[in-house]
């Protein structure tokens, strides 16, 4: 998009664990790292060899008739395929065999053996290629909260949101344009839950989000064998500029007691934010019983006793500057 304000990712190369912490972590900004041994899932991981080793255990897939997935609005249908055959389609840009369209598009997020209870691991859920995949050892071993396997067909993307752990990317073969946004810009983005509701990042339209054009688009492309560090709270957006696998890693940045037990995904909000979203919905059904122009005013109020509280210096600086 022409009028965003446009940075490129930082990129570093044969980063260890000691720099990631001392370096990289702290800034809480991301950041690609090339050259982290990741295993032999570089050079074994192509269409066949996953198709034999995942074989005929059942996925359950995304599936649209147009690339670009919006989960706000559900273009897509949840369907079940063997894996093998799931590989094999997602690699083509054109099907024989199809649900919706000769050149639907296919996505796979790997769930939990119970998806309702359990996160994703990719040793349960796909023991057979675990060994293949090196987890590069930036956290505690405690830490660890699920590791996400992902397929992607040829152009295919995926809804900007937000997750509340810290992530590594593995881009593992294929090419991937990752966008992201900072969670201080999260009032350009116009929020619905955990999701933007601008699917179209490159071309959106102004006239229905004409704040968008203020949130600054941090860009990256990985090339297979990189890693991207998406912390905490950063909007992202995927595109697959090639047939791509890959694997997130979640681990929790925050005390245990901080998340929802009961979240397999690891994106429902703390517990401690989640309360407090709750007192503001509350707080301002009792605004409701005000005329507009006390409802106003007091809102308004509120509005700032939250930006000299819990607003860092800086963002509070340019939102009062706007």
């Amino acid at each position: 998009m022409e009028n965003q304000e446009k940075v490129d990712v930082p990129v570093f190369s044969a980063v260890d664990q000691e720099f990631f912490k001392k370096e990289i972590y702290p800034l809480r900004k991301p950041a690609v790292l090339k050259g982290v041994p990741l295993g032999p899932c570089l050079e074994k991981w192509i269409v066949d060899y996953l198709a034999v080793k995942g074989g005929e255990r059942e996925v359950k897939i995304h599936v649209s008739s147009v690339p670009q997935m919006d989960f706000l609005h559900k273009n897509f249908v949840y369907r079940t395929l063997p894996f093998g055959e799931f590989v094999r389609r997602a690699a083509a840009t054109e099907h024989q065999e199809f649900f919706i369209s000769k050149d639907e598009s296919y996505y796979l997020r790997s769930l939990g053996e119970d998806a309702r209870k359990e996160p994703a691991d990719l040793k349960k859920q796909f023991p057979e290629l675990a060994n293949d995949f090196h987890i590069p050892p930036f956290f505690e071993p405690k830490q660890f909260f699920s590791s996400v396997f992902r397929i992607s067909s040829p152009g295919l993307q995926l809804w900007t949101h937000y997750d509340v752990m810290d992530n590594l990317l593995a881009q593992v073969t294929g090419r991937k344009r990752v966008v992201l946004y900072s969670p201080q810009d999260a009032l350009h983005l116009y929020l619905s839950g955990d999701k933007s509701e601008v699917l179209d990042i490159d071309s959106p339209d102004l006239e229905q989000y004409p704040d968008f054009v203020n949130a600054r688009r941090y860009e990256c492309v990985l090339e297979p064998g990189d890693l991207l560090f998406i912390p905490a709270l950063w909007f992202h957006n995927t595109l697959a500029l090639q047939f791509g696998v890959g694997v997130n890693v979640f681990w929790r940045n925050l005390p245990l007691e901080s998340y929802d037990k009961k979240d397999p995904y690891g994106n429902k909000d703390p517990l401690a934010a989640l309360r407090a979203l709750q007192a503001v919905d509350r707080a301002l059904a009792m605004l409701d019983e005000l005329p507009d122009y006390y409802r106003d005013f007091y809102a308004r109020r509120i509005v700032l006793r939250i930006q000299s509280r819990a607003y860092t210096s800086q963002l509070a600086e340019t939102v009062q500057g706007k």
